[in-house]
């Protein structure tokens, strides 16, 4: 077991619900501010309680998140933290390692460090794809060309309630039935790599053999354009209450990346990330996804990414990084 993968293992341990600011947040902030200190880096915790190991001018930023889903898997966003640690101790690069809170829950500490200011030159952020393309193509690791935008928000269906047995079909007016075509909708109305997801709907009264008069649902729609995004919205016929635009990765990081492994596959990365909240304040950004297996299932005990090809991205990221510090 490499050292990378047994401090994964340690993080983990801690346990597998870590949500933002929580006290086992907090112990795994605490290993990896002792880890960055062991590897020469100078710690210093700012107001949103980011960890941020500096070396040199550290103009170089590599990062991402300790936080994790309710029961979430050991990679997400703690793969990011501790490659960036493994490269300070395996050169002498001048280069900052930022350990971001609360990230799944609206990249918190990265929006807050925005706001902060004192942003670096670039930022390189190593994360797992959490989805089955790299695997599909057989291949490692892949670049990052843009994270997608979101949007979001509630749409509900009005309906008249009755007894399920006594009402005839033709005289029902069935808000879960309008609801359904709608969800169908939804599912048929994503064009290129654009989704469209019906999470969660609440079925009022809620009872079996009674007619329901009221279903509320909630949409997320995600595209890798402006446009593509407003297409999609206006195709589905939702009003989002909650959205972001599309960001692309650019500038020197992402032709450092490209230049230490051409050839790799690119692709449009369908999650948030920290890189974005970045990316959206001027600073150049590039994103290294390392191929997620067991069908790229995320978010979850199962998520897996093999130590192999853990090991070829990070050679990767140490080459990119070299280019431009």
């Amino acid at each position: 077991m490499s050292m990378l993968d047994a401090r994964l293992e340690i993080i983990h341990a801690i346990d597998a619900t870590r949500v933002g600011y929580s006290l086992e947040e907090d112990a795994a902030h605490g290993l990896v501010a002792a880890w960055m200190e062991a590897a020469g880096l100078e710690v210093t915790v700012d107001e949103a309680k980011n960890t941020i190991g500096r070396r040199g001018d550290a103009n170089v930023w590599i990062g991402s998140h300790l936080d994790s889903v309710p029961n979430g898997g050991k990679y997400d966003g703690v793969l990011g933290v501790l490659a960036g640690i493994e490269i300070a101790e395996r050169t002498d690069l001048p280069l900052a390692v930022v350990a971001f809170r609360e990230e799944e829950r609206g990249c918190v500490g990265s929006e807050a460090a925005v706001a902060a200011g004192g942003l670096p030159e670039a930022y390189f952020e190593l994360h797992i794809e959490q989805g089955p393309v790299l695997d599909t193509l057989d291949k490692p690791f892949g670049i990052v060309t843009t994270i997608v935008g979101q949007a979001r928000g509630e749409v509900v269906f009005e309906g008249a309630a009755g007894h399920a047995g006594t009402t005839p079909m033709a005289a029902r007016k069935d808000a879960l039935v309008d609801a359904a075509a709608f969800v169908l909708r939804v599912a048929e109305a994503p064009k290129g790599d654009a989704v469209a997801t019906v999470g969660n709907l609440v079925v009022d009264p809620g009872a079996g053999n009674v007619i329901p008069e009221r279903v509320t649902l909630t949409v997320d729609a995600r595209a890798s354009t402006p446009e593509a995004l407003d297409e999609l919205v206006a195709t589905i016929g939702f009003e989002p209450t909650w959205r972001t635009q599309p960001v692309p990765m650019s500038g020197a990081p992402l032709e450092a990346l490209r230049a230490a492994a051409p050839g790799a596959p690119e692709l449009v990365s369908g999650a948030g990330h920290d890189a974005a909240s970045l990316a959206a304040a001027g600073v150049p950004s590039a994103m290294l996804f390392v191929r997620s297996r067991n069908g790229g299932i995320s978010h979850h005990p199962d998520e897996f990414s093999s130590e192999d090809d853990i090991a070829a991205a990070l050679e990767v990221l140490i080459d990119a990084v070299a280019r431009i510090s």
